[in-house]
């Protein structure tokens, strides 16, 4: 019986999407800033990290690697085949449940 655990993808691709969205946002109050003139002085990742300049590139190298990601998609099992173990029928090998 499926417990809606396999809509969303594996772990990694979760985690990507919520990179990317942190990515989006940033630049989005970035350019917002901009706009309003203050250059800069909007970016919630220096705000937090700014004192770790390591971490903040870090996290931005994060975000890249998953906007890539996105763009390719996830080659793991349960991203390719759209169900994760519990929905998938042993006998049949084909997807039992709903999705």
């Amino acid at each position: 019986m499926c417990k809606n655990c396999c809509k969303g993808g594996c772990t990694m691709s979760m985690i990507a999407k919520i990179l990317v969205i942190v990515g989006g946002v940033n630049w989005g109050l970035i350019g917002l800033g901009m706009l309003l003139g203050t250059v800069g002085g909007w970016n919630v990742l220096n705000m937090i990290f700014g004192s770790v300049p390591v971490l903040e590139g870090i996290i931005y190298v994060l975000v890249g690697i998953s906007a890539v990601m996105m763009i390719f998609g996830c080659k793991c099992g349960k991203c390719m085949s759209g169900v994760c173990a519990s929905c998938a029928d042993p006998d049949t090998n084909k997807v039992g449940g709903s999705m």
